[in-house]
């Protein structure tokens, strides 16, 4: 009966322990993202990006807009940490506020036009016949007209350039690279023998759109989501600067707007561009690595070809170690 106990508590206690790691599960494609170098590099420079903007308001110590005579064209110092402009504004809580409106403009954009993409691209792929070839046409439409210039003459003819108008314009325009990908990644994977056998069973088109095909497909629409991300990013500061923001809000993109507004370089003045500008610059490059690395782990080519070239050089480097080794071995002794 002694040996009955031990067996009674590890039967009650082996349960509890199961649950305690389901509860730490971290996700397949996470742990994957972050054991690739360079995702894992992107998502620690998107996530202090994204943090700076959640505690921007507890580190803003001045008004973005506020105007002080006595504090203009001050370069960076302890009191401003990035310079003040030339009315006085101080730029460390401009570019801190300013990602706030950046990031989520990003997303929403991003998403309007991953959505898009998603959507008329998978249902071209799967239904064929006219609805195919009436949703290329659009895509082809949007294709051939350039994304820049329109977007100057849809802002300039706008009468409100909010945030919300701003990512309608820009998720309605960027969606239609990423919709001709995803329709030729589903027109492969229509074809599949898993999607006949889902067909021959009876199952519902949107049981096989949503169930069958997208799910093959998530790596895509989150590189493509990435993509859009960071474009949208690019081109409202695009925009800001050429004057076509909103210049009632602060943004990167309006910061130098500003800056080039009140002629800053021709005054010597090289903070305002600088530090908005390279907020910019992390941000998007971040999500360049992210979207490299999103590549590398869904692309079986790559990862085929990083694995032998990984494991060339440990064995070219295995030997230099062993030696190195065995002359401190004979060193110590």
């Amino acid at each position: 009966m002694s040996q009955l106990h031990p067996t009674i508590e590890e039967a009650t206690v082996a349960p509890r322990v199961v649950r305690s790691r389901r509860r730490l599960h971290v996700p397949g494609w996470v742990s994957l993202l972050l054991r690739n170098p360079k995702s894992r590099l992107g998502v620690f420079m998107v996530g202090f990006v994204v943090v700076v903007a959640l505690i921007a308001p507890l580190i803003s110590v001045n008004d973005p807009t506020g105007f002080s005579f006595f504090d203009a064209r001050q370069a960076p110092s302890w009191h401003h940490l990035f310079g003040t402009t030339d009315q006085g504004s101080d730029i460390f809580s401009q570019v801190v506020l300013g990602a706030r409106r950046s990031l989520l403009l990003g997303v929403g954009a991003a998403t309007l036009a991953t959505l898009l993409a998603t959507t008329l691209g998978i249902l071209a792929a799967y239904s064929g016949g006219v609805i195919d070839e009436t949703i290329n046409f659009v895509t082809n439409v949007f294709l051939v007209i350039p994304t820049i210039p329109l977007l100057v003459v849809i802002s300039a003819y706008l009468k409100s350039r909010s945030m919300g108008t701003m990512m309608i314009v820009l998720g309605l325009t960027l969606w239609a690279f990423e919709a001709r990908i995803l329709r030729g990644q589903a027109l492969t994977l229509r074809n599949r023998d898993f999607v006949f056998a889902a067909r021959v069973a009876g199952e519902s088109t949107s049981r096989i759109v949503f169930g069958e095909i997208m799910p093959n497909m998530i790596s895509r629409i989150a590189a493509g989501w990435v993509l859009v991300f960071y474009v949208s990013l690019l081109v409202d500061a695009g925009l800001a600067f050429l004057g076509l923001g909103d210049t009632t809000h602060v943004s990167w993109g309006m910061t130098l707007y500003w800056a080039q507004t009140n002629s800053a370089v021709l005054q010597g003045e090289w903070w305002p561009f600088l530090f908005p500008g390279l907020a910019l610059v992390i941000t998007v490059l971040g999500l360049t690595l992210i979207l490299a690395g999103i590549d590398e782990i869904s692309n079986p080519r790559l990862r085929n070809e990083m694995g032998p070239r990984n494991s060339l050089i440990r064995r070219l480097v295995a030997p230099l170690w062993s030696g190195r080794a065995a002359v401190r071995a004979e060193g110590a002794s």
